[in-house]
């Protein structure tokens, strides 16, 4: 089974017996790309105010969306996540959306939000000697790795980065990783069909973060694959948040961001029993009302 089929199944056990959350809006960045992080990403928002963030810039998700995008409002969320499993271009894009979204509203339910992060690289410690492996180029993460004497290697899909490149060497061969002791990688192999393949090369790593947005569907696939440590944006001022990106500015200061580590994580079976304990305690109190 598919990362993207394992984790909606979980979502749709996660939400049996109630009725479906049902999505309130779709959030996009201006358009078109203002060639700022905050442009990258759009927003699926839920009933209950759940919001679940995507990278639309693959090919011409942005476009797409901004022109079919509407006629989303009221539609069941889970079935819209299974577009993440089946679905091609905006629509698995907004299948991916609504998975994350779908996971924040699960994770609120259940009373839980996960750490802060304590850096922006998914408190990877790069040493000097280790070699560390980025799957995409990321220039702003370029020299936390390289400033702390760690050889980088960073794997690429576009055949005009590759090269050594002053500190670090680009290359198109994923088996490059299988010398790494650390990677790192961006929640975008979640939705380009790329994430198989670079766990695959990943075994030999101490060390195997996804970070960025976008990395905030439930864990538990991942880790359970080998991905140790998920970092991503939470959500504080919704509206916020929402203003910001539709005016093309930055977002960050309405959101935290989060640094959620395997071996820390209660896990779905726990999550999924606070969830319905505070369900129960919700009913039992209105009852008494």
């Amino acid at each position: 089974m598919t990362v993207a089929r394992e984790i909606v199944a979980a979502l749709e056990q996660a939400f049996a017996g109630a009725p479906p959350p049902r999505v309130r809006a779709l959030h996009l960045p201006p358009s078109p790309w203002n060639g700022s992080k905050d442009g990258e990403f759009a927003a699926l928002e839920l009933d209950g105010g759940a919001l679940g963030l995507t990278y639309v810039l693959l090919d011409d998700t942005l476009a797409a969306l901004r022109a079919d995008g509407g006629g989303l409002v009221g539609t069941d969320a889970l079935a819209l996540a299974r577009d993440w499993a089946d679905a091609r271009g905006a629509r698995r894009t907004l299948g991916f959306a609504a998975a994350h979204a779908l996971t924040r509203a699960f994770f609120d339910r259940a009373g839980y939000a996960p750490p802060d992060a304590t850096d922006s690289i998914g408190g990877l410690d790069p040493q000097p000697g280790e070699h560390v492996g980025m799957v995409g180029l990321f220039p702003p993460l370029v020299k936390q790795v390289t400033a702390r004497g760690a050889r980088l290697t960073v794997v690429e899909l576009k055949a005009a980065l590759a090269g050594e490149h002053g500190g670090f060497r680009v290359t198109l061969d994923p088996a490059a990783l299988r010398t790494c002791d650390k990677v790192l990688m961006t929640s975008t192999v979640l939705l380009n069909d790329t994430l198989d393949a670079v766990l695959a090369h990943c075994a030999g790593a101490r060390a195997v973060v996804m970070i960025g947005p976008g990395a905030g569907v439930l864990p538990d696939a991942l880790f359970a694959r080998g991905v140790t440590l998920m970092g991503g944006a939470w959500i504080v001022d919704a509206a916020g948040f929402e203003r910001a990106l539709a005016a093309g500015q930055p977002w960050g200061r309405h959101a935290r961001k989060f640094a959620l580590a395997r071996g820390a994580y209660p896990g779905f079976d726990a999550l999924r029993a606070r969830a319905a304990g505070a369900a129960s305690r919700g009913s039992v109190q209105l009852t008494l009302t």
